[in-house]
């Protein structure tokens, strides 16, 4: 294994993830409602985040197939990725330039920015087989997402004093720091993506002959795949759980901080608690995947589940910064575990030679789920009033993923997938 290329790969997810943890997690959604959104109804700028979050997801689900045609079958990947790289370092520096009331251009770029984040990481995750050995993936890919919350981390912990102590960087104001802060991430998510397009050759391959667009090769290989999974009854239900928890927790991710503000928590109360979460859910995260070893993953995905209830519960009643800093804490504790838990299962239960295929699925169907949870709290939240009803509607995802987890049989899922065979016609399921 080259340790230059696998470095660089893995530094990528240090810089990019700052994306994820200072503009999409902790200090926009704080500007969005205090900056961005002044002048309208408040319970309204918590929709129109929210609404905004369901369609940047929308438009990156869409794109999540044919971004995967065009991986495999081009041979440009890292133009591919850098193109979608810079499209969400130039909108996160963008947002410097919002002011008050102009929320429809932070939303613009917000869902440009969150579309340049995911598509890049199409084609980033691509890489991976290219620069790491078959017998270290699991180890590289470990690595780089444990070193994504660590980038992610230090530089949301940076933004947190340009607001606080902005008279440290000699700025005039905390509106300022903010600003600085957005910028910071563009910058930080370039440098530390200079190694990769340095150091990560992309393997020489032809343009492999293609007959169809790369949008009709995209979604023919999804519909494809979808039929196949219909064999495997364990999965399918297994699949329809992650699909509705794993709404609830995204929605969670992403709407924390915007429901905060709504309900009178100060911003730095907020973005302090989402770093505590950050930093959290290293050694949580290795926890239960110890859990998962003495009491096996399905009982200790439930746990993880069932805290996110009393999360939920208690968030609905949640009044101070105190409740905020218990939460976040609560969240760092399962948030991590829950996402390995729900990856180990499922490939636990696909057929050792459609890895690939089915993990593909796995992602781009999961981005089409995501849709309805910002979409749902953001409709609750204008229909009532209240952001509070808004954040208490993600229990209906959790109680439902948690029955259909109750249902499934792991163990069958792993006979069934063990007695697949694949033949030229069609692929089968041997009794």
């Amino acid at each position: 294994m080259k340790k230059k290329p696998v470095r660089s790969w893995m530094l990528y997810d240090f810089a990019n993830s700052a994306f994820a943890t200072t503009i999409m997690a902790a200090v926009l959604p704080v500007f969005y409602y205090d900056v961005a959104a002044k002048g309208i109804q408040e319970s309204l700028a918590a929709s129109y985040w929210g609404y905004s979050q369901s369609i940047a997801v929308l438009i990156v689900a869409i794109l999540a197939p044919i971004l995967g045609a065009i991986s495999d079958y081009s041979a440009a990947k890292k133009r591919f990725l850098m193109f979608f790289a810079y499209m969400g370092m130039i909108a996160s520096v963008l947002l410097a330039f919002v002011g008050e009331g102009d929320y429809v251009f932070a939303s613009i770029l917000l869902i440009v920015g969150t579309i340049g984040f995911s598509g890049a990481n199409v084609f980033y995750d691509a890489f991976l087989p290219e620069v790491a050995k078959e017998a270290d993936i699991d180890r590289v890919s470990a690595a780089g997402f444990t070193l994504g919350y660590v980038g992610g981390g230090v530089l949301l912990a940076v933004n947190l004093l340009m607001i606080m102590k902005y008279e440290w960087f000699g700025l005039p104001s905390t509106l300022m720091g903010t600003k600085l802060a957005f910028v910071s991430v563009g910058i930080w998510w370039f440098v530390f993506s200079i190694p990769l397009i340095k150091n990560v050759v992309e393997e020489k391959k032809r343009q492999q002959k293609r007959e169809r667009s790369y949008v009709a090769i995209g979604f023919q290989r999804l519909g494809r795949t979808w039929k196949e999974l219909r064999q495997f009854k364990q999965l399918l239900i297994f699949l329809l759980a992650f699909w509705l928890y794993n709404d609830g927790i995204s929605t969670i991710i992403k709407m924390a901080t915007i429901y905060g503000r709504d309900i009178g928590i100060d911003s730095t109360s907020l973005i302090t608690a989402l770093l505590i979460t950050q930093f959290v859910g290293i050694p949580c995260t290795f926890f239960f995947g110890w859990l998962a070893g003495k009491i096996t993953p399905k009982r200790a995905l439930m746990i993880s589940l069932s805290i996110y209830l009393v999360i939920v519960a208690l968030g609905y009643f949640m009044t101070s910064a105190l409740h905020f800093y218990i939460l976040a804490l609560c969240v760092g504790f399962v948030q991590g575990g829950a996402q390995a838990l729900s990856r180990s299962i499922f490939g636990r239960m696909v057929p050792g030679d459609r890895h690939a295929e089915f993990f593909g699925f796995y992602g781009i169907s999961s981005k089409f789920a995501a849709i309805f949870g910002p979409f749902a709290f953001a409709l609750v939240g204008q229909l009532t009033g209240s952001s509070r009803f808004g954040i208490l509607s993600l229990l209906f995802f959790f109680i439902v993923g948690m029955i259909l987890l109750y249902v499934l049989d792991v163990d069958k899922g792993v006979e069934q997938a063990q007695a697949y065979t694949h033949s030229d016609e069609e692929p089968i399921i041997r009794s």
